[in-house]
């Protein structure tokens, strides 16, 4: 049977970067269609300012945009750097994935595969949770949910956690969030403190890496987002929110202003729902930063290092 060491470490890594950046193509697709509500396999690709279909050598992964010089080929309208930035860090992850977690020659070639599949899906999903989090303030279920079911699902293969722990993790982190920030807090102050899509996204820590994954992922995804926002008022002066979350709440107030009275209710009842819904009042304690991106960091930084992490966290704990 073949295993991992009867293929040349620098195959490997061609091989692994050609996947992350094909699949971070794709992800480009994903981040762009899927909190609009838009399917991510049809149509195809095609331009988002004229509608025109992209031509496959127009979609080649960084060097199209390169070649091009960073604008559509049809009507050249400037193409964000975000398109071969998302392809980059997939190629990264595909290249770290291999040489930080697929290190062990003995593996069968099928394990291996299988276990770099499902390491690729969990970096790219983070990186599309990232970038759709930061403008629409939003975490997709189909990511953080899939998220998690995939974890379940290749607990086998890990060999790391078993399908029952897996589960019981993903139940555990969901709840450490809901009960105190989302059920306890619109409790005490009537709107929920954090979001659902935040517990779910601690469900998927809960999923991959037991609880470890969970309280890891909460307490670096606090301090580093916390560093952040401090950062942020020292550079900026303040917090904003994006212009997706902006432009949604006056399409939700123009809709209440034209609603009937029946449909007056309903519409209420969800702005009372969703805090983004009302307008901060420009004070810091109503300031909105996303917290999915560093929950996200958290679990990039577990995927990489959860040996090294797991180990210091031991140390610092129980020393000798």
């Amino acid at each position: 049977m073949f295993t991992l060491g009867d293929v040349p470490r620098s195959f490997q890594i061609a091989l692994a970067l050609t996947f992350g950046l094909l699949f971070g193509s794709f992800l480009n697709v994903v981040i762009y269609r899927v909190p609009r509500g838009l399917s991510v396999l049809f149509p195809g690709s095609a331009c988002p300012a004229c509608g025109q279909a992209i031509r496959s050598w127009q979609n080649v992964p960084v060097f199209s945009w390169l070649l091009l010089g960073g604008k559509s080929a049809c009507c050249k309208t400037p193409i964000s750097p975000r398109y071969p930035l998302v392809e980059l860090l997939g190629g990264a992850i595909g290249v770290l994935i291999v040489l930080l977690r697929l290190n062990d020659p003995s593996l069968t070639l099928t394990r291996a595969a299988l276990l770099f599949l499902g390491y690729l899906a969990l970096g790219l999903g983070l990186i599309a949770l990232t970038f759709i989090d930061l403008e629409f303030m939003i975490l997709p279920d189909a990511l953080t949910l899939g998220g998690a079911l995939l974890g379940i699902a290749i607990a086998p293969f890990r060999q790391r956690l078993s399908v029952v722990e897996a589960v019981a993790s993903a139940a555990g982190g969901y709840l450490l969030i809901w009960l105190p920030f989302v059920w306890g807090y619109e409790k005490l102050r009537g709107v929920p403190g954090m979001g659902l899509g935040d517990a779910k996204l601690v469900a998927l820590a809960g999923a991959w890496f037991g609880p470890f994954g969970v309280l890891f992922t909460l307490f670096a995804g606090a301090v580093q987002g916390t560093l952040a926002f401090l950062i942020t008022l020292l550079v900026g002066g303040k917090i904003e929110e994006p212009a997706a979350v902006i432009l949604e709440r006056q399409e939700l107030e123009a809709a209440l202003a034209a609603a009937t009275p029946e449909e007056r209710a309903e519409i209420e009842q969800a702005i009372q729902g969703d805090p983004l819904a009302r307008e901060p009042d420009g004070t810091l304690a109503t300031a909105r930063m996303p917290f999915g991106p560093f929950l996200a960091l958290a679990l990039l930084e577990l995927l990489f290092f959860e040996d090294a992490l797991g180990a210091l966290v031991e140390r610092s704990l129980f020393p000798e």
